[in-house]
């Protein structure tokens, strides 16, 4: 999404399900005139209908959802809206996976719940201009994460071999953290063909994740 225009305030969706975090966050912004809460949402399906409902700039998450992972909600919200948000997670969940999650599903932000609130203001605007930006410990662990699962392994070279071209090409935007829709403009596919080569990569490399997908690929350009 383009960078909000500057003749008017970012427009922001907070998702959390714990009312007092919603209230201190929208007292929190309501010292700012160039930050608008225009919505609340406490549960995934809540958040892809507020979304779509309300279009915001930049939508403000928890990882950690009653009826599922904010993760998810950040896949539907970046794939079933043409104009989709930035999408800025806030939680006080640092779990590795959650954190590699989260960037590989397209998310611009993953920032834990200690920062302060001037950094988090300064955060939303940064991503609402479409820059990534993560929290400094977030940072370190995914670090540490990536170079895990690369000296680990994943999925076997034959199968890598096995990809088409296109294939190729489709994993390589994946490993850049692209959303389908991003992956379907950038290759003129639709949506739904991104899909399909999704699943025959996932098929071929005997995985379930993009992380791993990502992770995968990263392997395969170093030989």
């Amino acid at each position: 999404m383009s960078q909000p225009p500057s003749s008017r305030p970012i427009r922001v969706l907070l998702v959390d399900d714990h009312e007092v975090v919603r209230v201190g966050l929208r007292t929190l912004f309501s010292h700012t005139h160039d930050i608008n809460i225009i919505g609340e949402a406490a549960t995934t399906d809540a958040a892809v209908s507020e979304s779509a409902r309300l279009k915001p700039d930049v939508v403000l998450m928890d990882v950690r959802l009653p009826d599922g992972s904010g993760v998810d909600a950040c896949r539907d919200i970046l794939a079933n809206q043409p104009a989709a948000p930035q999408i800025l997670f806030l939680t006080s969940f640092g779990d590795e996976d959650a954190m590699l999650s989260a960037v590989f599903a397209g998310a611009q932000g993953y920032l834990l719940k200690e920062i302060g609130g001037a950094s988090l203001i300064s955060a939303v605007k940064t991503v609402a201009a479409g820059q990534s930006i993560l929290d400094p410990t977030a940072t370190r662990v995914l670090i540490e994460k990536m170079k895990s699962l690369s000296r680990s392994g994943s999925g076997p070279s034959s199968a890598e071999d096995s990809l088409s071209p296109q294939e190729q090409r489709v994993l390589a935007l994946v490993a850049q953290g692209k959303t389908n829709k991003e992956i379907a403009a950038s290759l003129k596919l639709s949506s739904k063909t991104v899909k399909n080569y999704l699943s025959n990569i996932f098929q071929k490399l005997r995985i379930h994740r993009r992380s791993q997908a990502a992770v995968i690929y990263s392997q395969q350009s170093s030989r």
